[in-house]
């Protein structure tokens, strides 16, 4: 397996000044679409963008609120200008760039729901434990004034600390500079509240850690657990019991196993909380130190990603056994032709490769192959939620790249690096309707990568990122694609990007290039970009970024670009072209540091625009660098490689 590693440091963009006014995106059951005014609650208003825009987003089956939209007793806290990452700063990786802290006994975050509920989600940051490894701590849940029950919190896998943007340069052990401050805390209720409840957090005695951030709540109707199918057979005919703390792994692995040699038809995981502690693959005895073949042709089924839920008390790095430690001890390897539903898989990681190269695991990895479709399934806490390919390299007789491969409905947070990445030559595949939040890489990536049987043939193509969600990436893109052909960004809502685009295209990683079409729609961007290593780089809520090969074929329609960090769209300085880039139908509003559009001094290509519209640009609307070669057409000024500034200037 190849992960991605540094990010490459390119020339400077110019650094703008400007004054940031932070939104609340509303998040609804629907599509996030709008910033709500300040005290509006999750309201859904609507800021209608061109094209379709207003329906981005996934169908969401809970509403969060945001806390500094409710009534509070605390602080609030609110981000600095340049929404400043990577020193401890909690309102920079706040949604919305705001969040509550309660310091004190009785000071708390109330809220009046607009829809059933009988579970809460609750992201937040308590302090890490003096020595590191995290703390426990509760915090009270009241409705409608009357005390439901005490919420478990826990810092065990947020705060991670050092000065460098190199994930691997990260340590578990505490200093100055701190980062990836939030995790979250959920739980089913007892009881089942009507909307117009007003909910409170609220810090009561027995509620002891030194602070608590209330940054956002879900709030959830969960439905009761599903029925097992008449043709499935439970994991406990093979010994598993629930809720014991007990390792359910070798149960599970003997049901995975009967299944893929065809004496049962499906395997059915009950209601219930499954310890596992070893990663379901397929037995190569012959593979060497490491294990890496996965199941085919498999069936598995829960109750609900509320009711069956796997967990893993051990860290990868200490797991032993044929695991590999990238890949961690829990969740599924994959091969080919298996269906996964209706389940959770909560790993134990705390980082990404620092401290001695300890490692976060993976949730699902594999082939994939042909014949796979993963749905609601909810990973959390782990180094990356999905990672489909593995090089050809590795047992090439097994070779076969995802095709057709299939993920909806999926709710992955909290990871250390990717949601799901899209690598090793798949084709042909979608995420659609799914939900991301605080990964700590790509929430959503194509890497196009050489790792394969035959580079002409074996390109990331056709894939296709649809109506999903995706908040507060703690590092690197909302999504991204390196390289291929034939690749869709559409109908996204993406929010709250700390350091990088909320889109982009780039050449970075050594892909295979850039060819045909790949096309940005119907997205809508929240907040994005950002400034990263060492706070040199400043990127654009979208960027292209050819760092050794070109960018060609790129179409950015019917978009919206909403309050961004510095530039709305960024053509950056590489070594390749981005020729004809077609951009219509876009709005870019209030680029706080940057301009509406920029092309670095030495970004080489051309745009042309059409029905472009840009307000409240701090640098400019449209700007082309001097020295830049980068051609503009369709905006008064900035044709034929004229360096440009309209707007403030």
């Amino acid at each position: 397996m190849k992960w991605k590693h540094l990010r490459r440091r390119v020339a400077v963009g110019i650094p703008a000044l400007g004054l940031v006014a932070i939104g609340v995106l509303p998040l609804s059951g629907q599509a996030m679409a709008g910033v709500a005014p300040e005290g509006d609650g999750a309201a859904a208003g609507s800021s209608a963008a061109p094209g379709e825009a207003a329906a981005a987003g996934a169908e969401l089956p809970y509403v969060a609120y945001e806390a500094e939209a409710g009534t509070y007793d605390g602080t609030l806290l609110e981000a600095d200008a340049k929404r400043t990452f990577g020193h401890t700063n909690f309102a920079s990786e706040s949604s919305g760039r705001r969040s509550v802290r309660l310091e004190n006994t009785g000071q708390y975050v109330e809220f009046t729901s607009t829809s059933p509920t009988n579970s809460i989600v609750v992201r937040n940051s308590i302090p890490d434990a003096p020595g590191g490894g995290g703390t426990e701590a509760t915090i009270s849940l009241y409705a409608d004034g009357e005390f439901v029950q005490k919420l478990d919190l826990s810092s065990k896998h947020s705060w991670l600390y050092g000065n460098t943007d190199d994930p691997e340069g990260l340590t578990n052990n505490p200093q100055t500079d701190a980062r990836r401050l939030f995790d979250e805390s959920h739980a089913l209720l007892d009881d089942s509240y009507p909307a117009g409840t007003t909910f409170r957090l609220q810090r009561d005695a027995g509620d002891d850690a030194a602070f608590y951030v209330i940054d956002l709540i879900d709030l959830e109707q969960v439905a009761p657990p599903k029925e097992k199918p008449a043709a499935c057979t439970s994991i406990t005919e093979y010994g598993a019991v629930p809720d014991d703390g007990d390792d359910d792994t070798q149960a599970l692995q003997a049901a995975v196993t009967a299944d893929q040699n065809g004496e049962i038809e499906c395997v059915w995981i009950p209601p219930g909380q499954w310890r596992q502690e070893q990663k379901i693959l397929t037995d190569d005895p012959e593979g060497g130190q490491y294990n890496q073949v996965g199941i085919s042709n498999v069936d598995i089924r829960g109750a609900g990603m509320w009711h069956s839920q796997f967990s893993t008390l051990t860290p990868p790095h200490e797991a032993g056994g044929i695991n590999h430690p990238h890949e961690g001890n829990f969740g599924f390897d994959i091969d080919k032709n298996t269906k996964i539903s209706d389940l959770a898989i909560f790993g134990s990681g705390t980082i990404r490769g620092g401290d001695g190269g300890q490692e976060g695991g993976v949730g699902l990895n594999g082939r994939f192959g042909v014949g796979t479709e993963i749905s609601n399934v909810w990973i959390e806490h782990a180094n990356v939620g999905v990672w489909v390919g593995r090089d050809y390299s590795n047992k090439p007789e097994l070779w076969g790249p995802a095709d057709g491969l299939k993920f909806s409905g999926m709710r992955i947070r909290n990871t250390y690096a990717d949601g799901i990445n899209f690598t090793n030559g798949t084709r042909n595949s979608e995420v659609v309707n799914s939900s991301f939040r605080t990964t700590g890489d790509d929430s959503l990536a194509v890497w196009a990568s050489k790792y394969v049987k035959d580079q002409a043939v074996d390109i990331g193509h056709d894939n296709h990122f649809r109506n999903n969600t995706i908040q507060l990436p703690w590092r690197a893109n909302g999504v991204a694609i390196y390289g291929g052909y034939g690749n869709t960004v559409e109908n996204n809502l993406i929010s709250d990007t700390a350091n990088y685009p909320g889109i982009m295209l780039a050449t970075d990683h050594d892909p295979v290039p850039f060819t045909g079409e790949t096309v940005i729609s119907g997205n809508s961007l929240y907040r994005c970009g950002g400034a990263f290593w060492g706070e040199a780089q400043e990127f654009g809520a979208i960027t292209l970024f050819p760092a050794g090969q070109p960018i060609p074929g790129v179409t950015i329609k019917d978009t919206d670009i909403h309050d961004s960090t510095y530039d709305g769209i960024q053509f950056k300085t590489g070594g390749g072209e981005m020729p004809n880039v077609n951009i219509s139908n876009v709005s870019v509003e209030k680029s706080n540091n940057g301009a509406g559009i920029l092309a670095m001094g030495g970004a080489r290509g051309s745009a042309n625009l059409t029905n472009v519209t840009i307000t409240g640009s701090a640098d400019g609307d449209v700007v082309v660098e001097p020295g830049s070669q980068f051609v503009i057409n369709g905006w008064p000024g900035a044709e034929n490689g004229t360096p440009a500034r309209s707007g403030k200037d």
